[in-house]
């Protein structure tokens, strides 16, 4: 999968001409943060964890850590992470450009994180890594077919 998918999955929200394919790298956090000029905190970073034979793919803001605790009581399972050839497998797209759209996989599950939810706008990736999108928080619930959101993460001591 790759940017053309994201962008042909996104049609159906007419979304499509939202996707910014960027002249810089935005696969990391603080890449994409740079590459699109806002705080790391507003980039919406997708994390693939497994779930017996299925995946989570908790979304969250770009700021936050994983708690294990809050992990545990949103999902019944202690955090254990997909290898980056897992995520590609189940999502369909590489590391750096995992995104909750185009999923390659029904047993990809998506959940976004609260911490989302202090922002207007986040930035997930599109499929490559150097593509991103600006969705509102709802916006990107319902582009991203999440299930629901979970209080998973720990912010950053300030």
């Amino acid at each position: 999968m790759g940017v053309a998918e994201v962008r042909e999955y996104l049609k159906q929200w007419n979304k499509a001409e939202l996707v910014r394919e960027l002249a810089k790298s935005s696969a990391t956090v603080e890449l994409a943060a740079e590459a699109l000029g806002v705080i790391p905190a507003r980039i919406a970073k997708s994390m693939a964890f497994r779930n017996g034979e299925a995946c989570i793919l908790l979304v969250t803001a770009g700021d936050t850590r994983i708690d294990n605790q809050k992990f545990k009581s949103a999902f019944g399972i202690k955090p254990k992470m997909m290898s980056p050839e897992e995520t590609l497998a189940f999502t369909g797209h590489a590391p750096g450009g995992v995104c909750p759209f185009a999923l390659a996989s029904p047993l990809v599950k998506v959940y976004l994180d609260v911490s989302m939810q202090r922002f207007g706008t986040m930035f997930p990736a599109c499929g490559s890594g150097n593509s991103a999108i600006e969705l509102s928080c709802d916006e990107l619930f319902a582009c991203a077919r999440a299930i629901s959101w979970v209080d998973a993460c720990k912010l950053p001591l300030a």
